[in-house]
């Protein structure tokens, strides 16, 4: 099987340059996965090692899932794949007018759901989290956290289980202690929270990163 890595180069989605991340720090690479999504087969085998594993987890009583939900936009596709795979509901949760995560469109959590929370990339989990408060508060539990790409710093996020598709390292600054804006280089956000792309970003792939 084609591995991720594979799939995220001949899909243009794995870029170099100075990037603002959603969650506000600063990076020297940024992983696109909509490049990658935009193609259902290289989705697809990206991620059915995910789905394998979450369905030997389940099949061992390791989780339970009844439902997978991924924070708009870039969980959307990752929830209808996973859930295809799976076969299992998927859903969406998205911000409303001031910027808080929500529950809209119809979509329903019933007290005591158990649901997995799927993203393109986790960094911070920032949004992973916030749809985990959101659908908490309406009964559900969170079963664990699934992406294509995990960016997090090593020892993040261990409270819950994370089925990832690749691990890939990178820089992860506070503005403050960013070398790139020292340096005067500019930043782009190429992600979809409030996207500015008013600096131009470089968009040639970089090489081989090592595992995150």
């Amino acid at each position: 099987m084609i591995d991720a890595i594979t799939l995220l180069k001949e899909s243009g989605a794995m870029l170099e340059g100075h990037f603002l991340l959603s969650s506000g720090r600063h990076s020297n690479r940024y992983v696109q996965c909509a490049k990658l999504l935009q193609y259902p087969d290289k989705a697809a085998f990206a991620l059915a090692p995910v789905a394998e594993r979450i369905r030997e987890a389940m099949q061992a009583g390791a989780i339970a899932i009844d439902a997978i939900a991924g924070p708009a936009l870039g969980g959307i596709i990752v929830a209808y794949e996973l859930g295809r795979q799976l076969g299992l509901p998927a859903f969406f949760t998205e911000r409303d007018d001031s910027g808080a995560m929500t529950l809209r469109r119809g979509f329903e959590v019933v007290e005591g759901m158990s649901v997995l929370i799927v993203e393109d990339v986790i960094t911070t989990a920032k949004s992973s989290l916030e749809t985990a408060a959101t659908l908490e508060k309406l009964g559900a539990r969170i079963a664990a956290l699934a992406c294509i790409v995990d960016r997090r710093a090593e020892g993040a996020l261990a409270a819950l289980p994370l089925y990832a598709a690749t691990k890939i390292q990178a820089a992860n600054w506070d503005e403050k202690d960013c070398p790139l804006c020292r340096q005067g280089v500019p930043a782009v956000k190429p992600g979809s929270r409030k996207m500015s792309l008013s600096a131009a970003s470089p968009n040639q792939s970089f090489a081989e990163p090592a595992v995150r």
